[in-house]
């Protein structure tokens, strides 16, 4: 058997999946992730245990598989994409925290940019709207707050780079400064035309150009695993953003095909082909995982919160003890009884974009529980994904193609039947669940087993996706109607001075 390691460092853990050459699951090992709140819309992580964890757990599952290193072919890497680390050349450490892809303290920088007037460039260059959700406002923030690091920066004595970046250093052990193209385009810095680092770009938000990563295919090598990590030397083959990477495990290929990712937040995404679409309809647009110097692209609409109003039921609230008994509890009503969760918790994303938005809860009556709560929250990452893609099939649509007639889904939270279900009735469209829902690791493992040779070509990739469980809708399509114009009444009322 030739067996394939995947390293899917997200938000709220680091995992390492072993996939055989089938992709089937030898072992799987994970981790938590510390979260530092150290401000109101401030969200941080420690880039130190980003790299310890990952490493623990990669070595965790190669041992649970019971394999040896040179039973590994080759390492794919998938990461949470936006989130912004700075780091010392010579030293390796880290200059200050890593900033989250959910944190919004640049924000005035993106407020500046908007109105002097740079919004249009940068959306025509870059596909993506002018946000502190991207990574090049929070690059523009450590400079300018952390002691000595423009100094040093323009000195080019450090390197900057997203959680792939990071971890390529850290696995080369300083060897390569590289990125793929599918985490590049999430930075508001890249042109996704020319696949390069824009030097206009750059100057809006006084960036040197010396921090910056190589730009690399997602299937290509990015140097090989230091022999001192896993016991010898393994190439790294596949490097994709966690959504693209999950686009590519759901052997989404061609255009108009779409998945959504119910993780921490949510995330929408439906292939282009090679045509560069910009949406009318508040979606961002972004480069694809690339196997070859052929540029592809993919309509994204981002959730910001999704299976984390799970966590904060469980964390904030005190409604359960384990994330998994959410079901349950929503089961135990048949209906929200009125009440509608917004949780905006870091503002709203697409296709809103409400920076300054906070959560809501509205409809609460004397007769509301817990369960009313809980089961709502589960509605609104179903609600704010139908709202996605009745974005999305306008942008289809208004470029002459057919609107979205299934959507393929994954991530932790698609296991959960009722939201499966409730997802279905909302869209008037099957729901599609793979057999493996573990297809963001799944898309990196493919794409490095594509450049080393264990797999030929796409259509191979292809004919190992298997379907579940297909969702079929069954509610009434004015009542579906109905539900969402109640929700877009609760964001409404959310976005209210």
């Amino acid at each position: 058997m030739t067996y394939i390691l995947a390293l899917d460092q997200g938000t709220s853990s680091s995992r390492s999946i072993v996939f055989d050459r089938q992709g089937n699951i030898a072992a799987l090992a994970q981790k938590e992730l510390t979260q530092h709140y150290p401000q109101p819309g401030w969200v941080e992580h420690d880039p130190m245990e980003i790299w310890r964890t990952q490493l623990e757990t990669a070595r965790d599952a190669i041992a649970k598989a019971g394999l040896k290193a040179s039973d590994i072919a080759c390492v794919g890497i998938t990461n949470q994409r936006e989130t912004t680390v700075v780091w010392n050349r010579k030293t390796g450490e880290p200059v200050c925290r890593a900033i989250v892809w959910q944190d919004r303290r640049s924000e005035p920088t993106c407020a500046a940019l908007r109105e002097q007037g740079h919004d249009t460039q940068i959306l025509e260059k870059t596909g993506l709207r002018v946000d502190a959700y991207f990574s090049g406002t929070k690059l523009k923030w450590i400079l300018d707050n952390t002691p000595q690091a423009r100094r040093l920066a323009e000195k080019g004595e450090l390197a900057f780079g997203t959680i792939d970046s990071w971890l390529i250093w850290q696995l080369t052990k300083g060897r390569i400064h590289a990125s793929d193209v599918s985490n590049a385009s999430r930075s508001m810095l890249f042109d996704v035309h020319r696949n390069t680092w824009d030097d206009a770009l750059m100057g809006l938000l006084d960036i040197p150009p010396g921090l910056m990563p190589d730009v690399l295919p997602s299937s290509a090598h990015y140097g090989d695993v230091d022999a001192e990590w896993l016991g010898r030397a393994i190439p790294i083959c596949g490097v994709a953003g966690d959504q693209q990477s999950a686009l590519f495990g759901q052997a989404c290929f061609s255009e108009g095909m779409a998945k959504n990712t119910y993780g921490t937040g949510c995330f929408m995404l439906m292939h282009t082909g090679g045509k560069f679409q910009i949406s009318r309809n508040g979606l961002v647009t972004t480069s694809a995982a690339q196997t070859s110097g052929r540029t592809e692209y993919a309509l994204e609409g981002s959730v910001f919160v999704a299976g984390a109003v799970v966590q904060w039921l469980r964390d904030g609230l005190g409604a359960f003890d384990k994330s998994s008994e959410v079901e349950a509890l929503a089961q135990s009503v048949p209906d929200s009884g009125g009440v509608m969760l917004v949780p905006a918790f870091t503002g709203l994303g697409a296709p809103y974009w409400k920076p300054d938005v906070r959560g809501t809860i509205t409809g609460l009556t004397r007769g509301s529980t817990m369960a009313h709560i809980a089961r709502a929250a589960l509605e609104s990452i179903a609600f704010q994904s139908a709202a996605l893609l009745q974005a999305m099939s306008r942008d289809a649509v208004a470029a002459g193609a057919a609107p979205l007639a299934e959507l393929r889904v994954d991530g932790g939270a698609c296991v959960n039947d009722l939201l499966m279900q409730f997802q279905a009735d909302l869209l008037g469209i099957p729901v599609l669940r793979p057999t493996m829902i573990e297809t963001t690791a799944l898309g990196a493992a493919y794409l490095a087993g594509l450049h080393h040779g264990i797999y030929q070509d796409k259509e191979e990739l292809s004919a190992l996706w298997r379907i579940e469980r297909r969702f079929t809708p069954g509610m009434p399509a004015g009542q579906a109607d109905e539900l969402m114009q109640k929700w877009e009444h609760a964001v409404r009322q959310a976005c209210a001075d």
